[in-house]
């Protein structure tokens, strides 16, 4: 039997997809290479007869006393856990973000022209509400690597559909959104990459931690930036921890963008420098914040 022959285009297009395959490869192996891996020394010595072992991890030994050479951890203040009525106190090393106040309220600001400043409703119980037309908003100061705590209600009516319903959004260094939704239940299921807790485009969350809507819910963050070499390309991805009412739903890197790219497709990561503001998105719906801080992070 012979066998029909290939056509130039078909062998042109099997050695794209081959050498895309490749370099897709080759720039993961590339990319992101640990340089920060302990190095450790190990050696025994006779002492009083018998043979110790020691050990030096970045050059100071294991289980040193000395805090000349070792020193003890910087002392926090732990904050409180907030109740439903009630927002807990911040650690005494945060910063606070918002916390009811208008001098808070202040350290915002708006990103549409007609909305320079932060325009959304201060409300009486110490909350701000997304004012629609007044677009999103984002921090005044600009942040890296951080642990980030903020408190988030979608609307107690529960109304609309999928992405329609309670939709909000934290985006870290103003790029990479952890997706704020009426989940509950998935009494209106949405896509799994955009429900609440979804690094949005790039992964669900590993569990489904919503409260019912008109309920106080948490997020507590851990986020490492992203670096890039001089060219642009990608030298370190980003890495988030995320907490969702006290739940674990996401410990990953990022392998891009969480921007929308049409129906189907999330942005690709794009260099950019290595303090960016904390944007919290109006989509449309009168989400609540409250007990907003951060706590920024060395690399």
């Amino acid at each position: 039997m012979k066998l029909k022959a290939l056509s130039l285009t078909t062998l042109a297009v099997t050695a794209a997809v081959l050498f895309n395959s490749y370099s897709a490869v080759e720039a993961d192996k590339a990319c992101c290479k640990n340089d920060n891996i302990p190095v450790e020394k190990r050696w025994t010595e006779e002492v009083n007869g018998k043979t110790v072992k020691y050990m030096t991890i970045d050059g100071i030994m294991v289980h040193e006393k000395d805090t000349t050479k070792q020193p003890l951890p910087t002392i926090v203040t732990p904050g409180t856990a907030s109740t439903q009525d009630k927002a807990g106190d911040v650690p005494s090393d945060a910063v606070v973000l918002f916390d009811g106040t208008k001098e808070a309220m202040d350290k915002w600001r708006g990103t549409r022209p007609k909305h320079p400043n932060n325009d959304w409703k201060l409300l009486d119980d110490g909350s701000m509400e997304v004012v629609r037309q007044a677009g999103s908003i984002k921090t005044k100061d600009s942040f890296g690597s951080c642990q980030l705590h903020l408190e988030w209600m979608s609307p107690a009516d529960g109304k609309g559909e999928g992405q329609s319903r309670g939709n909000s959004g934290v985006f870290l260094m103003d790029n990479y959104e952890v997706q704020i939704l009426d989940s509950y239940n998935d009494i209106s299921p949405t896509y799994a990459d955009g429900q609440a807790g979804a690094l949005y485009g790039r992964k669900k969350p590993d569990f489904n931690a919503c409260r019912k809507p008109g309920e106080w819910q948490t997020y507590d963050i851990l986020f490492t930036r992203p670096l890039f070499d001089e060219k642009g390309n990608v030298a370190r991805r980003a890495k988030i921890v995320v907490m969702h009412n006290g739940i674990y739903i996401h410990d990953t890197e990022l392998y891009g963008g969480t921007g929308w790219d049409g129906p189907h497709a999330a942005t690709d990561y794009k260099a950019h420098g290595d303090k960016l503001p904390i944007q919290l998105q109006s989509h449309g719906s009168p989400v609540r914040f409250r007990n907003i801080w951060i706590r920024p992070l060395e690399d």
